[in-house]
């Protein structure tokens, strides 16, 4: 067959459409395969054999074909949406991302372009674009409800919650869908507001009774309330619908390990498979004396586990507590990285100082449960996420002050410095007020990288000078220890200074005996995924 410079004729065309339009998807490629031949320069026969792959799900080949009209004329936006759409199949996401941005600036009243623009965003962790992607999708289509929905888990992942629940709040106007009742609980639980997180969570339940997720979440919350029977019982109603749910499972072994019934909560990480279960399993080994099941689990993790604080907590002292060589060089000498500063904005009775104290007393915040404080009490959720601009403020303090910690050992080769999150998310902070007789027994927080105080008010009638202080170590948590001679800091703060230090060091505070108030904010930098 000659190949010719014109155009097919519309019975030829029509031939091609007709066969795509009865499911003769192998005989409308032969069709337009003999198009393109004849008519290589023709737009329509390319446009019409990339449909005929893509009926028979030969992406690649459809692609190709596209954009092989594309090259003969690229002012169409359906076909850089087409495109796009396609290569979203196959996961050439950038690519994709650049067809829908394409396909927008030749038609930015394509809606769904925007809403496919933002999805693609989204899977590739580029949150602030897929914001404004989704925003551009809703101002033309004010009831898009899947877009509002994903608006608001991009805000919330952004750190963003008040936003994120309004969005989530507009989407159920729009429909009553149990996912987004999940989403508005884990956004009001991340505010501390505990009573309606749960009242979301059971929305969700009255729409999908078998929600196992949302029975586990609300055991989460029931938990941070202190209310730990009703917490189990929620674990367990999650794992009755769906028992190797990991987050029910790894919830409830944490329960159980925190009530000392350490055998059973063995049972329940090794069923879960979830985050740091591995650790949590050695550490139960280790608190019951089980050594040498302990040390070979310890070895078999150590060649697969390279950068977990929560296992050089565990390498650190059994090397200390039986005098072997701590080949986990994850952080050799961890007190040796312990940095004691100020944040100047916080000292002499400052104006912000004053709204903070001000703010913590105020805020609608829920107060967290937990076993090892005593004499005080803790707030629920994310404190630097919150919408109180003193709260913000003092988050982004928090933050460079992170940074002077990360330029401070830059030049530090163990992987704790070496794999320093070079970004700055607090995966967590909260407030700390402790009154007479109060203090928190020693812990380390396993899921961080970087723990820090940051002290707002501190005792100063006190009879022994380093009552209401800091004191970290390697040994803690009543680990069991053959001997005392474990390394010990002791830091006396005065308000306005901040102490950080790695994640896997034990610390603890030293009660006071003053009628005075001890008030700090405490957070865990956010480990590298």
């Amino acid at each position: 067959m000659k190949a010719t410079h014109g155009q097919p004729t519309q019975q030829a065309i029509q031939s091609v459409i007709q066969a795509l339009n009865m499911g003769q998807f192998k005989h409308a490629e032969t069709e337009a395969r003999q198009l393109v031949k004849k008519y290589p320069k023709a737009f329509v026969g390319y446009n019409l054999l990339g449909n005929a792959f893509a009926a028979q799900n030969q992406t690649k080949l459809a692609v190709n074909a596209f954009r092989k009209a594309i090259e003969i004329d690229s002012t169409i936006p359906e076909m850089h949406f087409n495109i796009a759409i396609l290569l979203t199949q196959i996961g050439r996401i950038d690519e994709a991302i650049s067809a829908y941005r394409k396909t927008i600036r030749l038609n930015s009243q394509l809606t769904d372009a925007h809403y496919n623009l933002g999805h693609a965003l989204q899977s590739q962790g580029q949150y602030a674009e897929a914001v404004k992607a989704y925003q551009d999708a809703i101002r033309q289509q004010p009831g898009f409800f899947e877009a509002i929905t994903n608006l608001g888990v991009c805000l919330q992942t952004l750190g963003k919650s008040e936003e994120a629940e309004s969005a989530y709040r507009q989407a159920l106007t729009l429909n009553q869908d149990a996912k987004v009742y999940f989403n508005l609980g884990t956004v009001l639980k991340n505010q501390g507001k505990l009573a309606d997180a749960i009242a979301a969570y059971n929305a969700a339940l009255r729409l999908n009774a078998d929600y196992a997720e949302a029975h586990s979440n609300i055991g989460e919350a029931l938990r941070d309330q202190g209310r730990y029977e009703a917490s189990v019982q929620a674990y367990k109603t999650a794992l009755k619908i769906d028992p190797d749910l990991p987050i029910a499972n790894y919830s409830l072994a944490v329960y159980l390990s925190d009530s000392g019934n350490l055998s059973e909560a063995l049972h329940y990480f090794q069923r879960s498979k979830y985050a740091d279960w591995q650790e949590r399993m050695l550490y139960c080994l280790y608190k019951t004396s089980q050594f040498d099941d302990f040390k070979s689990g310890l070895d078999a993790l150590k060649k697969a586990r390279h950068n977990s604080p929560f296992l050089a907590t565990l390498a650190e002292h059994y090397a200390e507590n039986f005098g072997a060589k701590n080949d986990y060089q994850f952080c050799p000498n961890p007190l040796d990285f312990v940095f004691h500063g100020s944040i100047p904005e916080l000292k002499n009775d400052s104006p912000l100082l004053q709204t903070l104290l001000a703010d913590i007393e105020k805020a609608d915040i829920e107060e967290k449960q937990q076993g090892r404080l005593h004499e005080g009490v803790q707030s629920a959720g994310n404190l630097f996420t919150r919408p109180e601009a003193s709260f913000q403020q003092v988050g982004k303090l928090v933050a460079a002050a992170i940074d002077r910690y990360r330029q401070t050992y830059q030049r530090e080769r163990c992987v704790f410095v070496k794999n320093f999150p070079k970004k700055t998310v607090v995966a967590s902070s909260w407030y700390v007020k402790m009154r007479r007789g109060g203090h928190l027994t020693s812990h380390i927080h396993e899921e961080g990288w970087l723990s820090g105080s940051l002290y707002l008010a501190l005792p100063k009638q006190k009879q022994q000078a380093q009552e209401g202080s800091i004191e970290l170590s390697t040994h803690g948590d009543n680990y069991p220890k053959r001997h005392d001679d474990f390394p010990v800091k002791t830091i006396t703060p005065e308000v306005g200074d901040i102490v950080m230090f790695p994640s896997s060091v034990f610390h603890r505070t030293i009660p006071f005996e003053s009628d005075e108030s001890r008030i700090c904010i405490a957070f865990d930098l956010k480990p590298t995924t």
